[in-house]
């Protein structure tokens, strides 16, 4: 007889002549198996349901203090938040667990998160696992593409957090007689500089969210023509005037002096932008102008592609693309060089004045259709694909991206945004924090997953 064997049994025998106590003694110095399965002359713990991932990953991580433990610091950032739902994911992909929501995984995180010695499951031969029951909402379709079951389904397409919550009352509201109700017109905008432009009737005027001083820097009125857009260049120091006669005039701001005045146009300016030293304007003559503020008037560039009134411009943050909106319900996407449009949009329904490229996705277009629309549709430029659509339930006027979070606002720190309606007043309205940062995708495939 094998030594080993005899001395193992010899044992065991002597265990169990015992007293109960000592017995209990006895078995409380040494590790214990409460199940046991005889295999020859073997005797294995059974471990069956033990979830070892889960066990050496509570081991490692619950027992590190809250200052140890950077999940524990960044459990409401962004990258928190992936970790949870990837670590549900794979739960339930490899051990069932049924996950369906990330808030589920914070309620089974708590029941079980005990830090002793032992308490992490690690050398337990008890069954703790609770078995999922056969579901078939659990079932994955003979016909599903997916390798996801329909619980990790569900999981992906539970919010990772709260809706923000808007208020519905203004923190400021300023006076604008004259503002004209006009659909087609772009009469507001905020500089970099934190001065904003307004033009009312035949002049505009500048308001410092500083200082809330006014000041009127243009009146249109001796020449009989009135505002019909204004636009700030990037730097915040000059201001683009288009007027009713068809006239585009840039302005010094900080000096209250006209610089130059352009003609071209045979219809009102109600589209400007801005792409550093190139200005392009758009008018009711269905031209779009181009021209460089330190060139002569005659170097121009006429896009015509549109077959009605222009009444949107944004150039893409990497000033190589124009996007144009049209009373002929299109978006036309321009380059730098060509003097046609390289992609045409036709699912708008109505005209097409909102227009907004995305900081923080490279290639993503966003616009807004009017009262008979009413749809906020996002495009891919990069491979000329329709992304997602949105009723927003009434015709949209303006987009303008947030500079600290994915989302939409206006002001130039974007914590808020101005209104303008027809009742000739002008709302301010907080939306946004500064505390989430700009953070570039890294992945072109995914252009629509951050936006809400």
């Amino acid at each position: 007889m094998d030594q080993d064997y005899e001395r193992r049994l010899l044992r065991q025998i002597n265990l169990q002549n015992l007293p109960a106590e000592a017995r209990l003694t006895k078995c409380e110095s040494v590790t214990c198996s409460p199940v046991s399965v005889k295999s020859g002359d073997r005797f294995i713990p059974t471990r069956a349901g033990s979830n070892w991932s889960i066990n050496f990953h509570y081991a490692n991580e619950n027992c590190r203090s809250p200052t140890q433990n950077p999940k524990a610091k960044d459990a409401n950032s962004d990258s928190g938040k992936d970790t949870l739902a990837y670590a549900a994911l794979l739960r339930n992909e490899l051990l069932g667990a049924a996950i369906e929501s990330v808030s589920d995984l914070h309620t089974d995180e708590r029941r079980r998160a005990v830090c002793t010695h032992d308490s992490h499951g690690l050398f337990r031969y008890t069954v703790h696992t609770k078995r999922v029951p056969f579901d078939s909402d659990n079932e994955v379709s003979p016909y599903s593409l997916s390798p996801l079951t329909n619980k990790s389904h569900k999981l992906l397409r539970s919010p990772r957090k709260p809706a923000r919550k808007i208020s519905k009352i203004p923190f400021k509201v300023l006076d604008a007689p004259e503002l004209q109700d006009d659909f087609y017109l772009n009469l507001v905008d905020w500089s970099a500089g934190n001065l904003l432009s307004v033009g009312l009737g035949a002049c505009v005027y500048l308001w410092s969210a500083c200082t809330s001083q006014v000041t009127r820097l243009c009146d249109l009125s001796v020449d009989g023509d009135s505002v019909t857009s204004v636009c700030w260049n990037e730097r915040g120091s000059l201001v683009a005037v288009g007027t009713h006669k068809g006239y585009v005039q840039i302005w010094d701001a900080t000096g209250g002096r006209k610089l130059t005045s352009l003609e071209g146009h045979s219809a009102r300016v109600g589209a400007l932008a801005w792409n550093g030293e190139q200005l392009s304007s758009g008018s009711r003559d269905r031209v779009i102008l181009q021209r460089d503020v330190r060139t002569p008037p005659s170097a121009e560039r006429r896009l015509q592609g549109h077959r009605q009134e222009v009444c949107g411009l944004k150039w893409s943050p990497d000033h190589q693309h124009l996007a144009s909106g049209g009373n002929d319900n299109k978006v036309l996407v321009w380059n730098s060089s060509s003097l046609l449009p390289i992609q045409q949009y036709s699912d708008h329904l109505a005209a097409v004045k909102a227009i907004a490229w995305s900081p923080h996705q490279h290639g993503l277009l966003a616009s807004g259709g009017g009262t008979a629309d009413r749809c906020l549709r996002f495009w891919n430029t990069l491979t000329g694909q329709a992304l997602q659509s949105t009723d927003t339930g009434s015709q949209v006027c303006n987009l303008a991206w947030s500079k600290h979070a994915n989302e939409l606002a206006m002001s130039p720190d974007g914590e808020a945004i101005v209104t303008g309606a027809g009742d000739e007043t002008l709302r301010f309205w907080n939306i946004f924090s500064k505390t989430r940062c700009t953070k570039e995708s890294k992945s072109v495939l995914n252009l629509f997953t951050r936006i809400r």
